[in-house]
């Protein structure tokens, strides 16, 4: 007998983690499968088929995107061409929607089913594109409640898997091994700087954090500061504004290790994004601050549908913890939002149970979860 088929498409990293973990969850539950498509080197090391490197659609930026424009088109006609004439139980996008979902649309056409796995920010801006989701797609496998609410809303089939992170990150992460491994003495109070991944975060960013982190060491005599640079390029741009910002400014710079900074620090400042999850995961209380040029901001502020910006306050459906933006992003607010927090405040020890709460919310074994949705749309 012909062994259950599954196409996949992962564009990046992150798409490359989820779907090795897909697939390992599968093989358990259903031995005789086999997986094709575009993989990283975890979902290949888990026996994918890669018909492409994951490289090949690894590309940022309007200006890479219309370089790669002809192969990305390219490569899309031919997996459409490969996948209809393969004829799999069902094709599996992985993130990267601007490439996945119209391929989505072709084999779905074709009768073969489709899911997505990660829901694009529909919820928050462009959220028109759930109709292009809807006739694309068979299922969408989402990681956060709020998302199938939104999808429901269109009557688009939608399924919460619950979150990867919330699954590999402890409820109650060890502090004290952390701080031994960055060397961080166990009393020592600690104050985490996330500037953010990018360059354009980093120089945005650094200037406002680092003179809030002076204005706390004035309060603070003892405070550690430690900042995980992402790579070695943004640690050598952060040092450079540290230098004419705060040259006496004593700090830890450590490359990579943001996870384990953020477990054994007692508060942090850090940008927008999925650091703010994975900090609210960490269980360290935190205020985002984030800056951009003001036609983006004026844009994001006419584009973007909802009331806040970070993913600990989507989830809560609260301001659960302070967001500062553009102008109200200063040194001095910033200082004064975080002192409560390096303190053992009742606000603190709020924010904490919260946090905690939050998790279990979306800590429901999302690897298990999404393969279940597979074999469930597939009948197997």
């Amino acid at each position: 007998m012909r062994p259950l088929t599954v196409a996949l498409i992962a564009g990046e990293t992150s798409g490359d983690i989820l779907g090795a973990g897909l697939i390992r969850a599968l093989k358990v539950k259903h031995p005789n499968i086999r997986f094709v498509g575009i993989a990283g080197p975890l979902m290949q090391a888990e026996g994918c088929e890669a018909w492409y490197e994951m490289e090949e659609l690894a590309v940022m930026g309007i200006v890479e995107v219309l370089g790669r424009l002809k192969r990305l088109l390219q490569i899309r006609r031919d997996l459409t061409h490969r996948i209809s004439a393969l004829k799999p139980d069902v094709f599996i996008g992985i993130d990267a929607p601007d490439f996945n979902i119209p391929l989505e649309g072709k084999l779905k056409r074709a009768g073969i089913p489709t899911i997505h796995y990660v829901s694009p920010s529909v919820w928050a801006w462009r959220q028109k594109r759930v109709f292009k989701i809807g006739r694309n797609t068979d299922l969408v496998l989402a990681f956060l409640p709020f998302e199938k609410a939104f999808y429901d809303r269109f009557n688009v089939p939608c399924q919460f898997i619950g979150h990867k992170m919330a699954d590999d990150i402890a409820l109650h992460p060890d502090k004290l091994a952390a701080r031994k491994t960055l060397n961080i003495a166990p009393e020592a109070r600690c104050l985490a700087l996330l500037p953010g991944s990018r360059a354009s975060e980093v120089d945005m960013l650094s200037a406002d954090f680092l003179r809030a982190a002076v204005i706390l060491r004035e309060r603070y005599p003892d405070l550690e500061i430690v900042v995980p640079a992402a790579n070695p390029h943004r640690a050598e741009q952060f040092l450079a504004i540290k230098k004419e910002i705060a040259p006496t400014l004593a700090l830890h710079l450590i490359e990579g290790k943001a996870r384990e900074v953020m477990i054994a620090s007692d508060a942090a400042i850090l940008a927008s994004g999925t650091a703010a999850l994975e900090c609210m995961l960490a269980k360290c209380p935190m205020v985002v601050g984030y800056r951009m040029k003001p036609f983006t901001f004026w844009l994001a502020k006419r584009l973007v549908k909802t009331e806040w910006v970070s993913l600990p306050n989507l989830l809560a459906g609260r301001e659960l913890v302070k967001e500062r933006l553009q102008e109200a992003c200063t040194p001095e607010q910033l200082a004064t939002d975080l002192a409560p927090l390096l303190d053992d405040s009742a606000e603190r020890r709020e924010l904490l149970e919260t946090f905690y709460a939050l998790h279990q919310q979306i800590r429901w074994g999302a690897d298990d979860q999404a393969a279940d949705a597979v074999l469930e749309l597939v009948n197997a």
